[in-house]
């Protein structure tokens, strides 16, 4: 996320804090193609961002993958790191 600009770096971090909080962020969607329980956060400030994470485990909330969105339709390489991304994330608690 430090690579984003400023304001959309902010404004990310502020509806992380809020799920953390246990408060929807304002603009989000379920994505379900990637993994059960995962939410998109858009941000549409300066440009279309978008956050993936997953909020269902107990232990914390994991972020999958955040992406400036240049299309209509969510690119296959995202949406495909993220499903990787979520398979580490079951894998790794498999092994606790």
């Amino acid at each position: 996320m430090k690579d984003l600009p400023a304001e959309t770096s902010q404004a990310l971090g502020k509806s992380l804090l809020n799920v953390q909080l246990g408060i929807d962020p304002v603009d989000w969607k379920m994505v379900t193609q990637i993994g059960p329980g995962t939410i998109e956060i858009r941000v549409h400030r300066p440009h279309e961002y978008r956050l993936l994470y997953v909020a269902r485990f107990p232990e914390a909330i994991y972020v999958l993958h955040v992406f400036e969105k240049k299309t209509q339709k969510t690119p296959e390489k995202d949406i495909q790191l993220a499903r990787q991304r979520y398979g580490q994330l079951q894998q790794e608690r498999e092994k606790r």
